[in-house]
């Protein structure tokens, strides 16, 4: 049997204002192919299937889409809910849509109840694959329910693993049962991304990796990395690239293979992407003249300019040459000591209205006014001290 494991799709997602849903419907396309170019049993959605609690009408027609078509592709479907996603939506006709493939964990009562697969022709007392979905919990929430008397991460997630274990070792007294589970959360040792969600408000957020000992696999989600933290828990990441701090990912998922003696092999799958994203950093006129960066000019960009000086139109500039850039930044090189020195320390070496108003405009663009700016300037304060005097 094979098994796809994926999680994050974070579907109605928008990347710096860019949305996103077509995107996320050329990886459903990929998707599909792969569960049938591959003979896919079982996709894995490790939570965070919507990017928001309450999804545009679109965003839930491309998951339904994309459930219809995987059914039809001959996989079925076990989806746990992540920190984004409202589990109670979600989980909305869970029983119905089981009955067509789709498993959904998103309910506490639900850690123990595996969706069973046999592993052999003997069906009756054969080794099976059990696949449980540990959803996000929020300890706040749930510790009491849980009977933890800790409202933290690692309490609510050990006891989660308790009740799954308890269970299969009630199921191996009669059979060899083998074990996937899903769960979305901050495992120790994986590396964060810009476009993750913070788990934890005042505390550590992160659980131990040994709280998923003993299980065949642990599919993980949060994440948006796709990483190795041993040979048997992995993260799959997001299938597209939500921040720029992932620019250099390679997105993807494991394919898991698993037969009547466990899991026999855990091997990549990619995910093409649909536009480059590009982070530069060098002043207007060398990332202007700059050949090398040709490929940027059909990416997405983040661009920090290094001028000593902000120049004028930069962000036109700019998009001239590389027409999405989406987010402008500046981190100025070599310039004066006294435009590094405090605002009010400025203000008050001011010599007159003039040089307060220039100082003003040079503090709030970081480039000084000038000669038209500051005859611009002057003819307002003119102005202005001529009212003064005919009143």
């Amino acid at each position: 049997m094979r098994l796809l494991h994926t999680s994050d799709w974070h579907l109605g997602r928008s990347f710096h204002g860019v949305g996103m849903l077509e995107a996320q419907r050329a990886f459903v396309d990929q998707l599909i192919d792969v569960v049938r170019e591959q003979s896919v049993g079982v996709v894995l959605i490790a939570g965070d299937v919507y990017d928001r609690a309450l999804p545009g009408v679109d965003v839930v027609g491309l998951l339904d889409d994309a459930l219809v078509r995987l059914s039809g592709a001959g996989a079925k479907v076990v989806l746990t809910s992540g920190n984004h996603d409202s589990a109670i939506r979600l989980g909305f006709a869970s029983r119905l849509l089981e009955r067509g493939g789709v498993h959904l964990r998103t309910r506490l009562a639900e850690l123990d109840s595996p969706l069973l697969l046999p592993l052999s022709d003997d069906a009756g007392a054969g080794p099976m694959l059990a696949i449980y979905g540990i959803p996000w919990l929020e300890p706040r929430l749930v510790a009491a329910q849980l009977g933890v008397e800790t409202a933290s991460h690692f309490e609510v997630t050990r006891a989660a693993t308790e009740l799954i274990r308890a269970d299969i070792a009630a199921r191996a007294k009669i059979r060899t049962v083998h074990s996937v589970v899903l769960a979305h959360t901050f495992a120790s040792g994986g590396i964060s991304s810009d476009s993750e969600r913070d788990l934890s408000i005042g505390g550590v957020g992160a659980v131990p990796l040994d709280l998923f000992d003993g299980f065949s696999y642990t599919a993980l989600g949060h994440l948006h990395g796709r990483q190795t933290l041993s040979p048997a828990v992995r993260y799959s990441g997001s299938p597209l690239a939500y921040s720029f701090s992932e620019a250099k990912h390679q997105k993807g998922g494991w394919l898991i293979d698993v037969d009547a003696t466990g899991v026999t092999d855990v091997t990549e799958v990619l995910w093409d992407a649909p536009r480059q994203l590009a982070v530069l950093r060098g002043t207007l006129e060398e990332l202007l003249a700059a050949e090398e960066l040709g490929w940027a000019e059909g990416a997405y960009c983040q661009i920090t300019l290094t001028d000593p000086q902000r120049p004028s139109q930069a962000m036109e500039r700019l998009r001239a040459r590389f027409p999405d850039t989406l987010v402008l930044g500046f981190d100025p090189q070599g310039a004066e000591a006294s435009a590094k020195t405090s605002y009010s320390s400025r203000l008050a070496q001011a010599g007159d209205d003039l040089s307060i108003c220039c100082g003003f405009l040079e503090h709030v663009r970081g480039r000084a006014a000038d000669e038209a700016e500051s005859g611009v300037l002057a003819e307002a304060l003119e102005a202005v001290r001529l009212e003064g005097v005919s009143r």
